[in-house]
């Protein structure tokens, strides 16, 4: 699968997870709009339709979605160089974690929680939606346990939230 041959509809997880992979293999398409801080992770739109958008998403150690979900979108995620930590809240417990490498890429439905971070020096990942992200859930967990989620738009950059009732 090719942003040239994607089909007009709504694609499942396994059909973005395939587009991250190819676009992988295409680094000419992304490879001269990385940039790094760690003031602000770096964010680029590399292409949206009416059924799928596609990201260039640039990580150091320091950058960190917070947790997060995509709304009514499926997703797929491909790290390209680096090393990107996913980690998903768990009830009752610490986090579940779990480090991706360089190669590897995975899948998720929109009832998925999590949050990414920049593990180790420099990472680059690309990412896949469909339907098209319009909105985020941004999630505050404070000192109790007690989650809050805030709608914010996909456009924003996905950051850590204080906690909104002790803010």
């Amino acid at each position: 699968m090719t942003l040239q041959s994607l089909p007009a509809r709504n694609l499942d997880r396994a059909e973005l997870e395939q587009l991250v992979n190819r676009l992988a293999e295409h680094p000419e398409r992304w490879d001269g709009r990385m940039s790094f801080s760690d003031e602000k992770r770096h964010f680029v739109s590399l292409y949206r339709d009416d059924y799928v958008d596609v990201w260039l998403l640039c990580w150091t150690p320091v950058n960190d979605t917070g947790w997060h979900d995509h709304d009514i979108s499926s997703g797929a995620v491909r790290v390209v160089d680096g090393a990107l930590l996913e980690s998903s809240p768990r009830i009752g417990g610490e986090a579940v974690s779990r480090t991706v490498p360089a190669g590897r890429s995975f899948s998720f439905g929109p009832d998925h929680i999590h949050r990414l971070a920049g593990h180790g020096e420099r990472s680059v990942s690309i990412h896949a939606y469909s339907p098209p992200l319009w909105r985020l859930g941004a999630y505050a967990i404070n000192g109790d346990g007690v989650m809050r989620r805030m709608s914010i738009s996909y456009a924003d950059e996905l950051r850590p939230l204080e906690d909104p009732v002790a803010a």
